[in-house]
């Protein structure tokens, strides 16, 4: 049996190739826990993924409102801090998501798969089951969803147990 394979190049080049989908061929497919332990600079460039989606979330919007607030010299600024902020994160954020696209790359590279982790979310399911997935789901991927849901996770026990109330008591 023959089984269509569609991959995404770090590129943005679709490959198109017919793979045997045989027992032998899944067995070559190496899980991505086999591969974490049998190649030690994969879970760094796992964990460098890890850390540079923190930064993007919450290091890159810190540092431009850092940056702006050293600009002005008053309490009241003009508008030209606040178009530093607005104009400055979205650009250095996508920038910076190249640079983790890069690392996701070089992760594919480095471990001889395609860089994709077998995982089908729930909101890529077809609602009628016959449709297939037709993106498959990376590693960066994965990591994403857990940082911005740890993140999410986070900010909640923040502002419900420990941010306190800023409503006067009466």
């Amino acid at each position: 049996m023959v089984a269509p394979c569609v991959c995404i190049r770090a590129s943005g080049r679709v490959a198109s190739r017919a793979v045997a989908a045989t027992p032998q061929t899944e067995r070559q497919r190496s899980s991505l826990t086999r591969t974490l332990a049998t190649k030690p600079i994969a879970v760094l460039l796992v964990l460098l993924m890890a850390i540079g989606s923190v930064v993007l979330w919450i290091g890159i919007p810190v540092g431009w409102v850092w940056v702006a607030s050293r600009t002005v010299k008053s309490s009241q600024p003009s508008l030209g801090p606040y178009l530093l902020v607005l104009c400055a994160t979205p650009l250095t954020m996508w920038l910076w998501g190249k640079l983790l696209f890069k690392l996701n790359d070089l992760y594919s590279r480095l471990t001889g798969q395609s860089y994709e982790v077998r995982a089908q979310l729930p909101w890529h399911r077809s609602m009628r089951g016959e449709r297939t997935v037709s993106r498959p789901t990376t590693v960066l991927d994965m990591v994403m969803i857990v940082s911005v849901s740890v993140a999410l996770a986070a900010f909640g026990i923040w502002f419900f147990f420990f941010a306190g109330s800023s409503i006067p008591n009466l």
